[in-house]
């Protein structure tokens, strides 16, 4: 077992630079703590097997829905339900942290470019 300690997210997300590729921070269960810079328009997906947590930590991000849109800012977090087609989207660089299970694709269904490595700790 790991020692148990604090994690910086701030510190984590100043690791890299690079839109639209989260890293793992940390794992509890089967679940994963994800951070991620994004800017720009995301493509319209949705994953069929699980919910997706997005939690702005600085910046404001759209979601939007196919019947509507989710409008976040610092601070403030919104639950995608499985099957659920959404696309995020952020007018300047906003930082995330997502709450997926293990071995989830940021593009869900979609595939495709924007396709990130999947498991990458930093």
């Amino acid at each position: 077992m790991s020692p148990i300690s604090s994690i910086n997210i701030a510190g984590k997300l100043a690791l890299f630079s690079e839109h639209w590729q989260p890293k793992v921070i940390a794992q509890m269960n089967d679940y994963q703590f994800k951070v991620v810079k994004v800017l720009g328009d995301f493509v319209w997906h949705s994953h069929a097997d699980t919910d997706e947590t997005f939690i702005v930590v600085s910046g404001r991000l759209r979601i939007e829905l196919r019947d509507g849109h989710v409008d976040l800012g610092p601070g403030e977090m919104t639950v995608i339900p499985k099957g659920v087609e959404h696309k995020p989207c952020a007018q300047q660089e906003t930082h995330l942290m997502l709450i997926e299970p293990c071995g989830v694709v940021n593009t869900g269904d979609q595939g495709g470019a924007r396709s990130a490595p999947n498991d990458v700790w930093i």
